[in-house]
């Protein structure tokens, strides 16, 4: 991911590592505000401030946002998505 290991990216954090990436990858991903972030990680029960994520955003390189962009799906991509037809009792109500 970037120059440093994961072991001194993660030092002297008083929450664990799954929160913090957690919330780096929701800032990253989504483009989310920081409050945002707040609150997404306030739903699943971590009390963290918007500041500390903001910290965490910036200790965590470019490399990572750059990674998570690259597997972002392109507009000219394919997307399969067909009608679907629902069937009661072997007949289907919308043909």
């Amino acid at each position: 991911m970037g120059a440093l290991s994961a072991t001194t990216r993660y030092t002297n954090h008083r929450f664990p590592v799954e929160s913090i990436t957690h919330a780096v990858w929701l800032y990253f991903q989504f483009c989310l505000r920081f409050r945002d972030g707040e609150e997404l990680l306030c739903e699943r029960g971590v009390v963290v401030t918007s500041e500390a994520i903001r910290k965490w955003c910036s200790k965590i390189d470019q490399q990572y946002a750059n990674h998570l962009r690259r597997r972002r799906p392109r507009p000219g991509d394919k997307w399969d998505l067909d009608n679907m037809m629902l069937t009661i009792k072997d007949e289907c109500p919308y043909v």
